[in-house]
């Protein structure tokens, strides 16, 4: 489903979800998996830290563009870490969980913990929604035709042939992430600020220091391009295809909380890509159950699809190749009335 407009439907009572509920406690499926987190945080916590000490280890070589490359990787999949901590996921216990997510989001990778629980947060309430969600408001790319009729100038040009510029731009995503989290630390209210602030100060600066005093000038202007701009790019590949393309709801769709989450997601291939993209593969899952420990996603994305054809719910479920043609489809045709010389809204 490519449209903007979605289909009106009408609220349930929600006893639908109330249903789907029951089927998933019945099967477990948001008990802890306290084990395979231990491992999980073991096995990408060690990586993350083999990977600077091979960059120690190499100095100033050309080779470390190789350590970027990998680095881009650890940091998406400590991201994912601090991502599942935020959802309690990992542990009942707010407290626990904020203190994994400052350490993997704030620490670990530069990305503010508190200012991604605050947006994180409105994205799940409200998916895909023009004016609450603020993953679909209008940024270097615009979501709706809307959004693309405010465009004037370059930010007209780049709508015109944003799908092209689609994944040239996510090289960007991780300068974005860093310098938002700094605006918000700054400016926003949040739980454990000071901490934020401290621990993503500690990131900026060692960072920085490890880079500038290992590697010459040129050699650490690469090493930062790479390693910065594969993470953007891996961290928007592993969220573009949950969302981008599907549905966008304004104020006139009337949704319950199970249709609401279900018909603006999809889900995306199967294990293999689980581990690839941290399990949002599972995106359908995940929205409808957040705190459901990733592994358990997996298994209970038969029991939704099945409920959701008993109810005639449209359930999406593609590749991960496929999933990247949706979205592509979707941008290009958003800014096909600016190729066309006339108003989007037309």
């Amino acid at each position: 489903m490519t449209s903007t407009t979605l289909t009106r439907v009408n609220p349930s009572t929600g006893s639908d979800f109330s249903a789907l509920s029951r089927r998933i406690v019945a099967a477990g499926l948001l008990r802890r998996r306290s084990r395979y987190y231990a491992v999980r945080f073991l096995v990408t916590d060690a990586a993350f830290v083999a990977g600077w000490v091979l960059f120690a280890w190499l100095g100033d070589s050309w080779a470390q563009l190789l350590v970027a490359a990998l680095l881009a990787v650890a940091f998406t999949q400590v991201a994912f870490l601090g991502h599942d901590a935020g959802h309690r996921q990992v542990s009942g216990r707010r407290g626990r969980s904020d203190v994994l997510g400052l350490l993997h989001g704030s620490l670990g990778v530069g990305l503010s913990y508190g200012w991604w629980m605050d947006k994180h947060t409105r994205h799940h309430a409200n998916p895909n929604h023009e004016d609450r969600d603020p993953d679909v408001g209008a940024g270097a790319l615009v979501w709706t035709r809307e959004q693309a009729a405010t465009r004037r100038g370059l930010l007209a040009a780049l709508a015109r042939r944003q799908a092209f510029l689609f994944f040239p731009l996510l090289l960007l995503e991780g300068l974005n992430l860093h310098v938002s989290s700094v605006r918000a630390v700054l400016r926003m209210p949040m739980r454990h600020r000071r901490w934020d602030a401290v621990l993503l100060a500690a990131h900026l600066l060692g960072y920085s220091a490890a880079v500038l005093l290992t590697l010459s000038p040129l050699r650490a202007l690469a090493f930062v391009a790479v390693q910065q701009g594969l993470f953007g790019l891996y961290m928007g590949c592993a969220f573009a295809p949950n969302h981008k393309g599907m549905p966008v709801l304004t104020e006139r769709d009337r949704l319950d909380f199970l249709r609401r989450q279900v018909l603006t997601s999809r889900d995306v291939g199967g294990a293999a890509v689980g581990v690839l993209l941290g399990g949002l593969n599972y995106q359908i899952e995940h929205h409808l159950f957040p705190s459901m420990p990733r592994p358990n996603l997996r298994r209970a994305r038969p029991l939704v699809a099945q409920f959701c054809a008993e109810r005639g719910i449209d359930y999406r479920s593609t590749t991960l190749t496929e999933s990247y043609r949706q979205v592509l489809r979707y941008l290009h045709e958003v800014g096909a009335p600016l190729r066309q010389g006339r108003s989007p809204r037309g």
